[in-house]
């Protein structure tokens, strides 16, 4: 038996993303050990967790990061949900020498503070609104763009380069303000942006806020063009909105629609399928990157023949694969170690199908 240890938001405001995360690293746990466990050497693993729920709260990750590694002597590390939490992980796994593939902590700073052990599945944070922005200035150069986005680490460091981006291809911004991340009522940054005169809209957090700012969006009848949040939209409970989710975007790390042909695991239709028959929807992109996570991880020890960190750790320097997710690799230098530098987004945007049931297409790019 081999031990992954790792924290999920069971309860909180990251419980919708994280929840779906985990079901990504659960169906592939399932599916390696049916198959037979991991091959190393001449040794098959079966895959053992170790989870507890984090209350997305910091201080709770440390204590529980530190229990997974010191009493369940767990070998290897999952993160848990958000770069808030992961940056917190980080700072124990790397303490005691532990592997920690990271999913849904796309902040880059987490990789530029010399940690040697954390690798990193999703396209860093400064590339998120890279995409929509490259749309919209395409759609409507001339558009009005507000920002309005949730006071955290991932959120401001999305916005941070997405700022700088969006200057860079002549957009105009006229309204930029962020909100407390616990925010419930946002009527005040509503009339605010439709005071500035915006037609499009740029931003969001994570998935409590971004619904919410989405459904008051659209209860006050704002006059955006164009809306992309981060985050919410990819869920399925998005769907749940009705009006208020149609035509609502978000750069997304995946979606079922993208093909890519594998060098290793399953294809996208037999990821999705697979899916949908243990979980009865469709996977998020927050899902595809918990399984991906765990292909990667059990590439690199199955490829290294050993249980051993330094190895399987090379393995990992050394990866660079194509999965049902995309193409992965690694940063290798020391100045942004484990940041992923392979991985490329997408644009997804709710739409009504022809039946009148709302659907996620893929956008952009074309």
């Amino acid at each position: 038996v081999v031990t992954i240890g790792f924290t999920v938001s069971e309860t909180g405001t990251l419980n919708v993303d994280s929840a779906s995360q985990l079901n990504g690293f659960s169906l592939w746990r399932d599916q390696v050990n049916q198959a037979g466990g991991l091959t190393v050497g001449d040794k098959k693993y079966q895959i053992k967790f170790v989870s507890y729920d984090d209350q997305s709260k910091p201080n709770r990750v440390q204590q529980l990061y530190s229990r997974l590694i010191l009493e369940d002597n767990a070998s290897f590390l999952f993160s848990p949900y958000s770069s808030g939490l992961t940056n917190t992980a980080a700072v124990i796994s790397e303490q005691y020498g532990k592997i920690m593939i990271t999913t849904g902590a796309a902040d880059d700073r987490t990789y530029q503070l010399g940690n040697k052990l954390l690798y990193q599945m999703y396209t860093p944070a400064s590339h998120y609104l890279v995409g929509a922005l490259d749309a919209l200035q395409e759609i409507d150069p001339k558009t009005k763009l507000a920002i309005a986005y949730a006071d955290d680490a991932f959120s401001k460091s999305v916005v941070e380069a997405a700022r700088d981006y969006a200057k860079s291809k002549g957009l105009t911004i006229v309204f930029d303000e962020a909100y407390g991340k616990t925010t419930t009522d946002f009527s005040p940054i509503i009339n605010k942006l439709i005071s500035a005169g915006a037609d499009a809209l740029v931003g969001g957090g994570h998935y409590a806020d971004g619904a919410t700012l989405a459904r008051q969006l659209s209860d006050q009848k704002a006059p955006l063009a164009f809306l992309t949040l981060l985050v919410a939209p990819d869920s399925p409970k998005f769907a749940e909105l009705g009006d208020a989710a149609v035509n609502v975007g978000v750069p997304s790390q995946w979606q079922p629609q993208v093909a890519y042909k594998p060098s290793f695991g399953p294809t996208a239709a037999q990821f999705v399928a697979a899916y949908q028959e243990k979980y009865h929807q469709e996977p998020p992109y927050h899902a595809a990157g918990g399984y991906a996570a765990g292909l990667v991880l059990q590439h690199a020890i199955e490829q290294a023949g050993s249980l051993d960190a330094a190895k399987v750790a090379a393995g990992l320097d050394a990866t660079d694969l194509t999965l049902f997710y995309g193409h992965v690799k690694f940063a290798t230098d020391p100045a942004s170690h484990g940041l992923q530098v392979g991985h490329q987004m997408v644009l997804g945007q709710w739409q009504r199908g022809a039946d009148g049931s709302l659907v996620k297409q893929v956008v952009w790019p074309k």
